[in-house]
């Protein structure tokens, strides 16, 4: 039987001593550690590398742990976050949580009890990522309509005009319902990637148009043909949704 990836922290601290003593204490339960002393540095790695889970101090010397959140927020980087600090009043705990934070721990606590956060915290990632079909699509999602079928991300499935219903993949329907929220748009195939598969994913453009190749097969073979999704050469795609007859009158 396989064993169980570990899961990578990073660790934001600039106190060197605490964060090495965290690290190990992490790393005896089980886990893997990156630590960071800055929120730049934090920055430079998490655009490069995936972690499970982020121990964010608040007070660092090149940023405020809130402000480091949100910038971590606009650059797409969603990632789980404890906060890590010595301000236990409670208006900071209820901005770090409304920021989106999952926890606030604050300090001195116990390595047993930092553990069990981590993976309580964790746990819950793993199951709200359990309805997640792609990055941009989740189970709970509605049906939606493409040229002349019906998409239904929680069967994932589509259904024809001849009511034939045709199961289909999971980047299939990211790449689908993308199209269909940004119609009339010229979307570049790093933005479709990004949306689809995520900011770290590494999948090269032609991958990207293996599945717009297996998308226009689909449709073609049910007469359906996506004249109307055009590739713009060097850059990516543009879908100009059908006019229905009842639009022109």
């Amino acid at each position: 039987m396989p064993t169980k990836p570990k899961p990578l922290v990073l660790i934001v601290e600039d106190e060197t001593e605490l964060a090495n003593v965290i690290s190990e204490h992490l790393e005896a339960a089980g886990m893997q550690t990156q630590v960071c002393n800055r929120c730049a540095l934090a920055m430079r790695f998490l655009k490069h590398n995936f972690a499970n889970i982020l121990l964010l101090d608040l007070t660092l010397p090149d940023q405020n742990g809130f402000a480091f959140l949100e910038d971590l927020k606009r650059e797409d980087i969603n990632i789980p976050t404890i906060f890590l600090t010595g301000n236990d009043s409670e208006i900071s705990k209820v901005k770090g949580l409304e920021l989106g934070a999952d926890d606030y721990v604050t300090k001195p606590f116990s390595a047993p009890e930092l553990v069990a956060r981590i993976h309580a915290v964790l746990r819950r990632a793993e199951v709200a990522h359990d309805f997640n079909v792609t990055k941009n699509v989740r189970l709970t999602d509605a049906p939606f309509e493409f040229n002349t079928a019906s998409v239904n991300p929680t069967s994932m499935e589509v259904t024809f005009p001849d009511g034939e219903i045709v199961n289909i993949g999971r980047k299939e329907i990211g790449i689908l319902s993308y199209l269909h929220e940004n119609p009339e748009t010229i979307i570049t195939r790093k933005n479709l990637i990004h949306s689809v598969w995520g900011i770290h994913a590494d999948i090269r453009s032609r991958s990207l148009d293996q599945y717009i190749v297996k998308i226009r097969d689909l449709f073609k073979r049910k007469n359906a043909p996506l004249d109307n999704l055009k590739t713009i050469h060097g850059i990516g795609y543009q879908y100009e949704p059908l006019v229905k007859s009842s639009d022109t009158n």
